[in-house]
């Protein structure tokens, strides 16, 4: 009798603590119920478990099996599966676990900072929107803002069903995009949203990186400065002494009867921001790096704005890292050029806004990448422009184009040559598509030309040519013309674009140093 006893209190206490007397096998929040996995690819799947304990993967009529390695982690690689589903995927070690309603198909990140972050909610007609969002095979996934010197392994998020009551807070730029590349191909679309607003390109890069290459010294140096003399306790300290200066300050005018002065803004530790190189590689992207994916999409370049000079070698190196990180080649990268915005100048002059679409469009020199000029869609006074619908559209021309060889026009025209004929210049395009086009009015506008002096002037300008390719720039005030720009200021007065729609891509035929050459911190 004494002997049962004992046997049923053991029994009870290990049904009362189960984590206890066993190990579980884990999985990243990548992997999900209702997850996507990347169609005709040999798609990763890992996780954790015991050291040494062999652990099978099994989807379909597949099983594949790794063991973990002395720190618990293992992976295994699926064989390629065709666009479909549903399926379950079972995961089987010291535990065993099953996901449930995974699908075979497109797989995209969307990536940036604030205007690919922009929810669908705040997007134009987000009511309506809103209503039709019913794509059950559509899949979306936030991963939340995190930053991190060290590298992530997870993240805290779920694949979720696009549904009228989901997609709200999902980005409006990726869900189009998304949309659109799901109803042309009719195969299923996961979206993974890693995006946080304001981030700079740098914070994307692994600090690793950043700090071996010379081309970034001073930026480094920058940074290793404030992280050597950030003292937290005293900005907390400095901002409590300001808080109380305004309180005596709101009462003092009260009693006065005058307007409240503004509060203080409260301090943000750049050492746990969204500009410390590394921080957004290590937060938010490494915990995603390998998951079986398309490609990406890139909103981002207004913080880097003071720096364009360096973003032309920037950019292209944390596309090239992040196509190393991932080991799945070079996938597509597609990016949307900055918009136009703040007040339209009322003469030709210098931009770091020019200079950093410039340096975007510089970035093209890489493989399998592509640009969607929206120097037509921005908003003055709004850095975060409402048409993300228009946005998406251009980002997914390039990739039906491209990518899934649909028959459409995907590219804005581009600068290619240029040669002087006495007083005029006549400029040539590439990627025009049907033919140049003009919009509102029917003279091209945005060009203005300059002589030996580098002073610009506003040039008038034609479509010439037998291929609707060329346009004829000249100014009466200009004899001798040097370098012709278009569209180069921060919002631009311009019209041209291809029959389609796209917009020229804004370009200068000079190399002139710009008024960010000089930013390197």
């Amino acid at each position: 009798m004494k002997q049962i006893k004992v046997t049923c209190w053991l029994l009870l206490l290990s049904l009362c603590v189960p984590s206890l007397s066993r190990a579980d096998v884990k999985l990243p929040n990548v992997f999900t119920d209702h997850m996507v996995l990347q169609r005709n690819l040999e798609n990763p799947v890992w996780g954790w478990d015991e050291p040494g304990t062999k652990v099978t993967v099994k989807i379909g009529d597949q099983s594949h099996s790794a063991e973990a390695d002395k720190d618990g982690r293992w992976q295994v690689k699926l064989s390629p599966l065709p666009a479909g589903g549903p399926h379950k995927l079972t995961v089987a070690g010291t535990s065993e676990k099953t996901i449930s309603d995974v699908l075979v198909g497109e797989v995209w990140v969307c990536s940036g900072q604030s205007n690919m972050a922009w929810q669908v909610s705040n997007a134009n007609d987000a009511d309506l929107e809103r209503l039709t969002a019913n794509y059950p095979e559509i899949r979306l996934i936030t991963v939340p803002n995190r930053a991190s010197q060290e590298d992530e392994t997870n993240f805290d998020g779920e694949w979720k069903v696009c549904s009228p009551d989901t997609v709200n807070d999902f980005s409006a730029v990726g869900y189009f995009f998304g949309r659109q590349i799901h109803q042309t191909l009719n195969v299923p679309v996961g979206l993974i949203d890693n995006a946080w607003g304001g981030s700079s390109a740098e914070a994307w890069v692994k600090r690793d990186v950043m700090n071996n290459d010379k081309r970034f010294a001073e930026l480094v140096e920058n940074w290793e400065n404030i992280e050597a003399t950030y003292d937290a306790e005293a900005v907390k300290k400095s901002y409590q002494d300001q808080l109380a200066k305004w309180k005596e300050a709101v009462q003092a005018a009260k009693a006065a009867g005058k307007p409240q002065p503004r509060q203080p803004r409260a301090p943000r530790n750049p050492l746990t921001g969204n500009h410390r190189p590394g921080n957004l590689f290590g937060g938010c992207l490494h915990p995603i790096i390998g998951y079986g994916i398309k490609g990406a999409i890139w909103y981002q370049g207004e913080s880097n704005a003071n720096r364009a000079y360096q973003y032309r070698d920037l950019f292209a190196l944390m596309i090239q890292h992040w196509r190393a990180e991932w080991n799945q080649g070079d996938f597509p990268f597609y990016w949307v050029s900055l918009a136009d915005f703040r007040r339209e100048a009322g003469a030709p002059g210098e931009s770091s806004w020019a200079e950093l679409r410039e340096a975007q469009t510089m970035t093209l020199a890489l493989p399998n990448t592509g640009e969607a000029i929206i120097v037509d869609l921005g908003e003055s006074d709004d850095i975060h422009p409402r048409n993300k619908q228009d946005v998406a559209m251009r980002l997914a021309r390039l990739a039906l184009n491209q990518d899934y060889g649909i028959d459409v026009v995907a590219r804005s025209p581009r600068y290619e040559s240029h040669e002087v004929k006495g007083d005029h210049v006549i400029v040539t395009f590439q990627d025009v598509g049907t033919a140049l086009d003009t919009f509102d009015v029917r003279e091209p506008v945005g060009f203005t030309i300059a002589g030996e002096d580098r002073v610009f002037l506003p040039a008038q300008a034609k479509i010439v040519g037998n291929g609707n390719n060329k346009i004829e720039v000249w100014s009466d005030n200009v004899k001798n013309p040097v370098s012709v720009r278009y569209a180069w200021a921060d919002n631009p007065v311009c019209n041209v674009q291809n029959t389609v729609g796209l917009p020229l891509t804004p370009f200068r035929t000079d190399d002139w140093e710009g008024v960010t050459a000089n930013n390197k911190k």
